[in-house]
């Protein structure tokens, strides 16, 4: 039995043995039966990312071709190094054009080195595929044959905006490598920023040549400007070496911001530990991958293969790359491969170049076709390209620490900022990011804005008044002589400087003689902020269009317009025959008409059923019938009636001669008690027909529109407060007084708070812009009042 089991035993591994003989045999066939395929591809040597890269690109290939062996096309890879060089990269994409006649390029891997790459594609009808080439300025060549495996630097643009935006910075400063792909961000940078209002105040370009002492110089720079809001748009290598720089000098403490885009937030994993932390605080726009199944398969096999050198972003764009890239071939298997190449006349004098013999790949068009209608899930999403590149949806923004990174929330398309993707409906709480360190291990979110350690404070003039104080007051201690300013209009200044997005320091310099006099008028102060004697000015100064032409004005905080007071007066006239005035004199005719005709009627009814009453004399008949018709006035007619007809007659006259003296005794106690106040004067016309004095307030500029309006000057008379005012009125023209007053709106109703029933304002009310804050024209401290102005502080 035992030899029985061993000859069976013998026979299946026999059998075993030549299935798996045939089985290498039959995929040898199968393999060498395959059309191979020759792709370039153009990278730069001992660079981490670049090695990273070509790692994913190989084990691509690899795990695609072990899971489509049926299929007939082999890519076979031809690598070059570019030297890190624009040269480099070209001589070696047209050496495997020329040379190794390749159907298609994988590289370059720098935005430097791509516009040549992309017109030789283009010559030569090969699609040039790239998946580090982020600058957008690379769309402006228009080729079909470049292939975008990746978003361009402009999909991260808005996820920068909407930070901005979200924590109110109102200005920003781009810091970027000073060459292609530091250059391309920068339109969409200005587009974006335009539209939520927030200026770029300088653009500091780091050349990849700078020493460290030029980097420092253009930091110290950045450090006299008022700015703290930085965004860095560079490599790792710059990057790294322009943080420490800034960690050194004292740049990454409390109250700076710094945004990193995903040129270096993307290649993290390649930075050293001493980058981070010097880094500490700083915000990163990342893109983000989902975590798919195809993308944890494959860092679990990146891990087991390759240990712990981390999969970064831009190696799973070069997989996915050559992913689509061997399908796209595959649906090609058909076409011709070749090169059709025309050689030049060469019997020329001039001298020939490599380029004339350059080849033109007959499978490029349908190549290109298939590239771009490829669609699969790839290990970072779904890889199909729209106008030649991939788009970006989503973004994470990160926190860098010491550790490494913490995600704080993420940006959207058509959402915009969120905490979380797993928020089904986006609330205004979701849109907060999760709490952020700030540089300087801070937890309160910087302002974005302080005043420069070499800058003085804002020199703020204030006016110096005699009345109306509560607008504006200058008091100074008797001991130190040291001013002190109140009223409305400080409030409002000190109110939305203090509610500014960034830290602003000013001081307030009383418009004053040394004696504590008034310096002069309002176009006075106004003129010496021209001068630059002042930064700005702060009080209630009327924006006027003359004044406009040297200095500028906030918006208004203040009502708007100028108006006429005069006097009120009763009008209504109370005499002895007031009685009659409830009702008029018609009404009066019909009541007295129909004390007759009931009167009348009375007496045919009653003589009818009364006897008693037929029986009296003439006159007595009379007396009787109209001292019951009067009696029923007061309800006290006590003669019983003894037809049905005039009881009907009474009870209707009854009820209208109870609305009738409910009506006059409520007319008359409000003709007795309640005043009918109308204006002496109700047009300014009448005013200047009348003659009357016209008061003004000193120093303001209605003295001129008065005269505008043809008033006599010599009738014009000033003020200096409210109560100067009411004295005037109560002395009238008469007696030096005045019988009306104009000024703005804003003193107008200051009067009236206190003398409201005495006083009323006339038609018409002339044109004025109400009160502004003062800056010279070349001041920032204007683009500040309008910042605060746009988000409704002086509300």
């Amino acid at each position: 039995m035992s030899l029985f089991h061993h000859l069976v035993s013998r026979f299946l591994s026999l059998w075993l043995l030549i299935f798996l003989v045939f089985l290498v045999l039959s995929l040898g066939k199968s393999q060498k039966e395959a059309l191979q395929v020759k792709v370039g591809i153009v990278l730069g040597s001992n660079v981490t990312l670049a090695d990273l890269s070509l790692r994913a690109i190989n084990m691509s290939l690899s795990e695609f071709y072990n899971t489509h062996n049926g299929f007939k096309t082999r890519i076979v890879l031809n690598v070059r190094d570019s030297k890190q060089t624009v040269v480099g990269a070209a001589a070696s994409a047209l050496y495997l054009i020329k040379k190794r006649e390749v159907v298609a390029i994988i590289g370059p891997g720098t935005s430097m080195q791509a516009p040549f790459l992309i017109n030789l594609g283009n010559q030569s009808k090969v699609p040039i595929i790239s998946f580090s080439a982020t600058s957008p300025l690379l769309d402006s060549l228009r080729s079909p044959y470049f292939i975008r495996a990746t978003h361009d630097d402009s999909s991260q643009v808005q996820a920068i905006s909407a930070i901005i935006e979200s924590f109110r910075w109102r200005e920003v400063v781009p810091i970027y490598v000073d060459n292609e792909f530091g250059e391309g961000i920068l339109p969409n940078l200005v587009d974006a920023f335009q539209e939520i209002n927030v200026r770029i105040r300088y653009r500091s370009a780091i050349s990849l040549h700078y020493s460290d002492d030029q980097i420092k110089k253009e930091l110290y720079k950045l450090m006299t400007m008022p700015t703290r809001v930085f965004i860095v748009h560079m490599l790792p290598d710059l990057g790294s070496r322009l943080f420490s720089i800034a960690k050194e000098i004292d740049m990454l403490s409390k109250g700076y911001v710094w945004i990193v885009t995903n040129g270096i937030a993307d290649l993290m994993s390649i930075m050293g530990e001493s980058s981070l932390v010097n880094m500490h605080g700083v915000l990163g726009v990342k893109t983000y991958f989902a975590k798919s199944k195809e993308l944890l398969h494959l860092e679990a096999r990146w891990q087991k293969r390759f240990g712990g050198e981390e999969l970064n972003n831009f190696a799973c764009w070069a997989y996915d790359a050559a992913t689509a890239l061997a399908m796209s071939v595959e649906e090609i298997r058909h076409v011709n491969m070749s090169f059709n190449t025309t050689k030049e006349d060469t019997s020329r004098d001039d001298i020939g170049t490599d380029l004339d013999e350059l080849g033109v790949a007959l499978s490029g068009p349908k190549l290109l076709d298939a590239l771009s209608t490829v669609s699969f899930k790839g290990v970072a999403g779904r890889f199909q390209l729209k106008n030649g590149k991939l788009e970006a949806t989503t973004f994470k923004i990160i926190n860098i620490e010491e550790s490494g990174e913490r995600t704080v929330g993420f940006w959207k398309s058509k959402v915009g900022l969120v905490k979380s993707l797993r928020v089904d409906k986006v609330s205004h709480s979701s849109r907060r990011l999760r709490p952020i360190i700030w540089p300087g291990d801070t937890i309160f979110v910087p302002k974005g804005w302080e005043f420069p350690t070499n800058a003085k404070k804002l020199r703020i003039a204030v006016p110096k008044k005699d009345g109306f104080n509560n607008f504006v007051e200058v008091t100074k201690d008797e001991n130190t002589n040291v001013p002190t300013v109140t009223g409305f209009c400080i409030d409002v200044f000190n109110t939305v400087m203090s509610q500014m997005p960034y830290a602003v320091s000013y001081e307030y310099i009383p418009f004053d003689t040394p004696d504590g006099k008034p310096r002069g008028s309002y176009d006075e102060m106004v003129y010496n902020v021209f001068l630059g004697e002042f930064d700005g000015a702060v009080g209630d100064t009327t924006i006027l269009a003359n004044r406009s032409h040297y200095v500028d004005f906030a918006l208004p905080y203040s009502e708007t317009g100028i108006v006429f007071l005069v006097p009120v007066k009763d009008g209504k006239e109370k005499g002895e025959w007031v009685f009659l005035k409830p009702l008029t004199k018609e009404l009066w005719l019909v009541t007295a008409a129909s004390f007759l005709y009931i009167g009348i009627m009375v007496w045919i009814f009653e003589y009818q059923a009364d006897e008693e009453f037929r029986e009296q004399m003439i006159i007595d008949k009379i007396s009787s019938v109209f001292y019951f018709s009067f009696s029923t006035l007061f309800f006290a007619h006590r003669r019983p009636s003894e037809s049905f007809f005039t009881r009907v007659l009474v009870v209707v006259w009854c009820f209208v001669l109870l609305i009738l003296t409910q009506s006059y005794t409520a007319t008359l106690t409000s003709m007795l008690t309640v005043q009918e106040l109308r204006p002496t004067v109700r047009h300014m016309d009448d005013l200047r027909k009348s003659g009357v004095n016209i008061g003004y307030q000193t120093g303001s500029f209605t003295f001129e529109r008065l005269k505008q309006m043809r008033f006599d000057e010599s009738r014009l008379k000033t003020y200096n407060s409210p109560e100067e005012m009411r004295e005037l009125f109560l002395h009238k023209s008469s007696n030096g007084g005045i019988d009306a007053a104009f000024d703005e709106v804003a003193y107008i109703k200051l009067f009236m708070a206190k003398y409201c029933s005495e006083y009323s304002i006339i038609e018409p009310t002339f044109k004025a812009d109400g009160f502004g804050f003062v800056s010279g024209a070349d001041c920032f401290l204007f683009r500040l009042l309008m910042v605060a102005a746009e988000e409704r502080h002086f509300h």
